[in-house]
C-alpha cells in the first residue's frame, strides 16, 4: 500500500544518530553533514518505488555531493519480516550499485521514528544548520520511473538549499511503500 509523508516542517532540526554502515564504519549525523546542507534518505532494498529510481537517486546524490551536500541513506525496515532488507543484503546492494553515500542500518528503528519517516523513499533535505528545508519527492516517478527529462524535484530543491539556504515553498510529497515496522 502506498504511503505519502507529511509536508515539510521548515526549520525542524535533524535528530542526531550514529548507525552502522554497509562500509563497516559507524556514521554519525555530524560525519555526514555537508557544508551546504545534508540529505537523509530512507530507502530499502525491496520496495518497487525505490528500485524504480535507485539509479536516479545515485546520480542526484553524486551531483549534490559535488555541491557540498552531505548524503546518507538509511534502511529501517524489519528484516525479520522483509529479509531482502537485511544488513547482509543492504551491503550487497550498496556494493552492486556502488553507492556514493553511506548506507546505514537502523535495526532498532529509533532513527526512523525520530525522523517521522513514513515510506521508502522518504527524503529529508536540511540546510547547513540542519534545519529541514525539503520533504518532497525525487521526481514524478512512482512504481515506474518517470520519463527521462522529468523535472528533478529533489535535486533542484537541494541545489536551491545549497545556494540560498532555503528550500522551495511548494513541494510535492514523496510516495512509496510504508516503513516495515517491527511488531510491538
Amino acid at each position: 500500500m502506498a504511503v505519502t509523508p507529511p509536508v515539510c516542517d521548515f526549520g525542524w532540526h535533524a535528530p542526531d544518530f550514529t548507525l552502522p554502515g554497509t562500509d563497516g564504519q559507524r556514521h554519525a549525523l555530524a560525519d555526514i553533514a555537508g557544508p551546504k546542507g545534508t540529505l537523509i534518505m530512507f530507502i530499502c532494498n525491496h520496495c518497487p518505488y525505490v528500485l524504480a529510481v535507485i539509479d536516479r537517486i545515485i546520480r542526484d546524490a553524486r551531483e549534490l555531493q559535488d555541491m557540498g551536500i552531505g548524503v546518507a541513506a538509511i534502511c529501517a525496515n524489519d528484516a525479520a519480516t522483509h529479509p531482502a532488507d537485511s544488513f547482509e543484503n543492504m551491503t550487497r546492494m550498496a556494493a552492486d550499485k556502488q553507492f556514493p553515500f553511506p548506507y546505514l542500518h537502523d535495526e532498532t528503528q529509533e532513527v526512523a521514528k525520530a525522523y517521522g519517516a513514513a515510506c521508502t523513499p522518504d527524503f529529508f533535505g536540511f540546510d547547513a544548520d540542519l534545519g529541514l528545508q525539503y520533504r518532497g519527492r525525487l521526481d514524478a516517478s512512482r512504481k515506474e520511473a518517470a520519463p527521462e527529462g522529468t523535472r528533478r524535484d529533489l535535486f533542484e530543491a537541494m541545489k536551491q538549499v545549497a545556494e540560498t539556504g532555503r528550500g522551495p515553498a511548494e513541494q510535492v510529497p514523496s510516495m512509496g511503500c510504508s516503513i516495515k515496522w517491527k511488531a510491538a
